[in-house]
Parts: structure tokens; C-alpha cells; sequence
């Protein structure tokens, strides 16, 4: 097994640069002996020097009570040898034994060996001769948590691609399959390969099987119950099957007339007697269901579309999937819009299968996964943020992490610890998250490489962590026993923080609800109060204008008089005027 290691430093710590040639051997200095040196030579004696280190010993054992005996005085009846006994004599050892076995009654002998315990004890301070014995009262050292990079898979070909999907191998995990695609829009070209590659975690050198589908693939899944099988899902919308004991090349794909119209971003296998059921998502709106041994056509189709009418123009584009075996009839569906959907297979009608929908993040939630140990909560990562929701609340998740700078790509759980999620993000750091331990912080940050991860899966027994990069490189770390074993008391204490975060969303829910009723009733009260003050001013200007009628009216009646008077004034003023002569 090669084990590769990159070491990284700054060009400008490294000094002037080297610069070799080839020539001959050529004479740079010559330094003759100095005969009168070795006259005035002094040889001096050896010295002995004291030294901390020494050579190790095997732990041993030997009886010492006679000597401390004799040094404190002790008779026989105190615990020490009598001087006429020789303890070298099995004979005389062995009578002396049995003697004392029978005259020394338990009462007497508990002070002897209480001595003799005192003295183990006092032995045990420098070396831990009861480790295995009191195992259970000693704590256990907790390192801090760490992770090593063990293995680096990178693509064989010159044009590299992203490792778009990662799967481990059911037994044991000695293998780990990686879907390489391009998905960034008109990146690719003739010189992408089409394959995708099954290594051998001890052996990074070259894979050890290439797939070789018609289209790039997106995504794979081995089959549990039957390690020799892959799934996989192609950019151009097929399903590939695989039985790599019969080749690279596909054994079953199904047509482009009845497959998805876009990507194929998640393939998973159902829980069946067969062990033939799949189902597969894509961005086309539609979740299809298969059986592996005739891929001419799906069994069943489902339109992601809201409004239950079956239109695929407004179904929501899904990104990932989760089927949990242990709930048969359920499944979810992360959507690009941010949603998750709930869904029920069993249901008569397309309509009915859609149960409800969790919204929580702003952009595609590309990662969707239940906790292994607690089904009812399950784990979602988009944007800049990672949730944990209960299927009981629809308003909101009960715990999130705070957001993060860089865009999250993809999340799992541990498969051993239930309080332990990963995640990667578009910087190239792996997060480890430990609730029980905090939640606003990741307790364990990696930086794994300069290019963003794309891809995530976690070994079954939870101590290695496979990551696919964009420049397609799929990375294996060890993390330390601290991240996959599982701690004192761990179920119980996430079963309780759980059901505790649970609670207090259903009271905010219910607050919110309560609010949301008064806010109805004191809209609707002030529009009501709007309508009858709209009724008063559509009165109020008649009124306005009968009474503007009416001053009119008298003002010119009271111009009239006042004409009238005035016409009675100048014409008296005449008579008078032609009376006077």
C-alpha cells in the first residue's frame, strides 16, 4: 500500500533555487594533515554519566515481606517469616503455611492484609497494575477531535471532472464507487471522459473497475442486499444497472422516450423482497419508480406539483431523496425551491401522495437524510445552513446551525453516533457537528483541499469519511474514536434534547397561530370600520352639495333685493332732482 502525502510551503521559505548540471569531479579543497596536532594529543580516562533513559524491563513481581519483616522486627504473628524457616524449602514452607492457615483466624489476618494491600496501592501510584480491574471507575481520556487524511482517489483522466455521487460498499466498506460528471452548463466537451470509477480504499493508484455508462453519470447507490449490484443516474436522464461480476458495461438502461427530462441527481434502493425496487429524482419535477430487471419503463410516477393538478410545467425540480426502510410507505423529496415534500406512496391518487412540506432554506436543499437511531428527525443542508427537523412541526426546524460563509453542499449522518452530522462546503472544509456537545460551532473543522466538496458519504462503522471534490479528487479521512464511538448515556440525552426542542417549537407554533387569528379578526374589524366610514363620505358630499345649493340660492336672492334697493334709491334721487326748478 503507497501512502501519499502532500507537504505544502510557501515558495519564499524555500531560498534561492537549485541548480544542478551534470560535469565532472573536480578538486575544490585540500586540507593536509598536521603531524604536530597529533603530538599534543591528550587521551583521557572514561567517565561514568548518570541518565534518565534506561533499558525496559518486563513487569514483574517478587515477595519482599520477609526482608521488611525482619527490618521492622516482626514475629511470625505479625505476617513476617520465622527466623528458623527457610523460605528457599518447599517442605518447610509449605508446613508453615498450613500452620499459620489454621491458628490465624480471619479477624487477625485482615490487619496483615490490609498492610500488604497498602503497599500494592502504594506500588500502583507508579505503576497501574489494576487498569483492567477498575476499568469502569477510571475516565476515559477524551483527545480532542481530530481527523487524518488516509487515501486521495483522484480522476485518471486529463480533463477533470467533479465527483458528483460517492457510495461505499455493503460489506465492510473495502470499496467505494464515485460518479465523475460535469455539471457546470456548456463546460463539457470531446476530451470529458464518460466513466466513473469503483477503488479500492488501500489502493489509490488506479481503480479497480471503470464503469462505462452512455452518459456521464450524476449519482450511484450499491444495492444493500446485493454487493455485486449498482444504480446509477445519468446527466442525460437514463437509469444504468450494473453487475460487476459481469463488466464494466451496464447490464440494463432505460430509454430516453421513458426516462427523466433532465439530470438524474439521486438514486435509492427500496426495501423489497426482490430487492430489484429503486426509485430516482431529478429536476424535471418527477420522482420514478423501477424495477431493475426490466428498465424499458417505470412502475409508477409522481409529479412534484403543488397545486395536486399533475402539471408538470409548475412541478418543483427535486435535488435529493430520503427512504427510510423501517417506514416502508413514507419517503422525501428536497426540492431546488427550498422545500422539502413529504410524501406517501400508498395513497390512491397522485393528489393524496403529497402529504405536507417543510420550508427552511433559501436556495436548492441538496442534502436529506433521517437520523439512523431517531427517524421522526431528519437532517437538511442548503444554502448556508444545516436544519434538523421533526416531522411534527411544519412551521420550522428545531435546531439549525448558525450560517456559514462558504455555500453547503451535501450532509449525513454518523451511521454509529446519533448526535454526530457532516458536512462540506464550497471552501473545502469538512465540518464535523456534535449537538450534544454545541451547536452554534462546528467541533471539528478539516480543511481537505483548495477546490469546493461536492460529495459526502460516511463509512458504515463510522470512522471514515469519504469527500468528492470539484476537481475530482475523492479524499478518505480517519476521524478519532471521539467522532465514531458512541458516548455514556448519548441516546438518551438527544432523545431528551429532541423532544425538549420539539416542545418548545409547538408552543412557538402555537403563539404564532393565536397571533396570527387576532391579527385576522383585527383586519377584518378595520374593514368593516373602513367600509362605513367609505358609506359616511359618499353621503357627505350630497350634503356638502345641498347646501352649497342653498347658500347659492340665497346669496342671489339677497343680490336681488339689494338691486332692487339700489334701482329704488337712484330713481327717487331723480325725481327729486327734476323737482327742484
Amino acid at each position: 500500500m503507497e501512502v501519499v502525502y502532500v507537504y505544502t510551503r510557501l515558495r519564499r521559505e524555500l531560498g534561492r533555487h537549485c541548480l544542478f548540471s551534470d560535469r565532472s569531479a573536480e578538486l575544490l579543497a585540500d586540507v593536509p594533515p598536521e603531524p604536530d596536532r597529533g603530538l599534543r594529543f591528550i587521551r583521557r580516562g572514561g567517565r561514568d554519566q548518570g541518565l534518565q533513559a534506561c533499558r525496559a524491563v518486563s513487569e514483574h513481581q517478587v515477595n519482599t515481606e520477609r526482608f521488611e519483616s525482619e527490618s521492622r522486627g516482626l514475629n511470625h504473628v505479625e505476617g513476617g517469616w520465622p527466623k528458623d524457616i527457610n523460605p528457599d524449602d518447599v517442605e518447610q514452607t509449605s508446613r508453615f503455611r498450613k500452620k499459620v492457615e489454621k491458628d490465624e483466624s480471619y479477624l487477625e489476618a485482615l490487619p496483615r492484609l490490609g498492610s500488604v494491600m497498602e503497599h500494592s496501592l502504594r506500588q500502583n501510584n507508579t505503576m497501574n497494575i489494576y487498569q483492567d480491574g477498575f476499568e469502569e471507575e477510571v475516565e476515559e481520556r477524551q483527545d480532542p477531535p481530530s481527523a487524518k487524511t488516509i487515501n486521495v482517489f483522484r480522476d485518471p483522466n486529463e480533463a477533470k471532472r467533479t465527483v458528483s455521487g460517492l457510495s461505499w460498499h455493503p460489506d465492510g466498506g473495502r470499496r467505494l464507487a464515485a460518479a465523475y460528471c460535469c455539471l457546470e452548463f456548456q463546460r463539457g466537451g470531446a476530451d470529458l471522459s464518460l466513466d466513473s470509477y469503483i477503488w479500492d480504499v488501500e489502493n489509490p493508484n488506479r481503480p479497480e473497475m471503470s464503469l462505462k455508462p452512455p452518459s456521464p453519470l450524476v449519482c450511484l447507490d450499491y444495492n444493500p442486499k446485493d454487493s455485486h449490484t449498482l444504480l446509477g443516474g445519468g446527466y442525460s436522464g437514463q437509469i444504468a444497472f450494473w453487475d460487476t461480476r459481469r463488466g464494466g458495461q451496464p447490464v440494463e438502461l432505460s430509454s430516453v422516450e421513458q426516462s427523466h427530462r433532465d439530470p438524474v441527481y439521486k438514486v435509492i434502493w427500496l426495501q423489497s423482497k426482490t430487492g430489484t425496487d429503486a426509485f430516482s429524482a431529478s429536476t424535471d419535477g418527477q420522482v420514478l419508480w423501477w424495477d431493475v430487471r426490466r428498465l424499458s419503463e417505470p412502475t409508477e410516477r409522481l409529479v412534484l406539483d403543488l397545486s395536486r393538478e399533475g402539471n408538470l410545467d409548475r412541478a418543483l425540480g427535486a435535488i435529493s431523496l430520503e427512504f427510510e426502510a423501517t417506514m416502508p410507505t413514507k419517503f422525501m423529496v428536497g426540492t431546488e425551491q427550498g422545500l422539502v415534500v413529504s410524501c406517501n406512496r400508498k395513497a390512491k391518487t397522485s393528489a393524496e401522495k403529497l402529504v405536507s412540506t417543510y420550508d427552511g432554506h433559501h436556495g436548492p436543499v441538496y442534502a436529506l437524510q433521517r437520523n439512523p437511531f431517531f427517524p421522526k428527525n431528519f437532517l437538511t443542508a442548503g444554502d448556508w445552513t444545516a436544519r434538523i427537523w421533526s416531522e411534527d412541526i411544519k412551521e420550522s426546524s428545531i435546531m439549525w446551525t448558525r450560517y456559514q460563509t462558504s455555500y453547503l453542499t451535501d450532509a449525513c449522518w454518523s451511521p454509529v453516533r446519533p448526535a454526530v452530522f457532516f458536512t462540506v462546503k464550497t471552501d473545502g472544509v469538512l465540518d464535523a457537528w456534535d449537538v450534544l456537545f454545541k451547536q452554534s460551532d462546528a467541533t471539528l473543522s478539516v480543511k481537505v483541499c483548495d477546490a469546493a466538496l461536492c460529495s459526502l458519504r460516511v463509512q458504515e462503522n463510522g470512522r471514515l469519511v469519504a469527500c468528492g471534490s470539484q476537481q475530482g479528487d475523492a479524499t478518505l479521512l480517519e476521524v478519532c474514536g471521539g467522532l465514531s464511538t458512541v458516548q455514556r448515556n448519548e441516546r438518551s440525552l438527544l432523545a431528551a434534547m429532541f423532544e425538549r426542542e420539539t416542545k418548545r417549537e409547538k408552543v412557538l407554533e402555537a403563539r404564532q397561530r393565536e397571533l396570527r387569528l387576532k391579527e385576522r379578526s383585527r383586519s377584518e374589524q378595520s374593514r368593516e370600520e373602513e367600509a362605513g366610514g367609505r358609506e359616511e363620505e359618499q353621503e357627505e358630499p350630497q350634503l356638502l352639495l345641498d347646501r352649497a345649493q342653498r347658500d347659492f340660492y340665497t346669496l342671489t336672492q339677497q343680490g336681488r333685493e339689494e338691486d332692487e334697493e339700489q334701482r329704488e334709491k337712484e330713481v327717487c334721487e331723480e325725481n327729486e332732482v327734476e323737482e327742484e326748478p
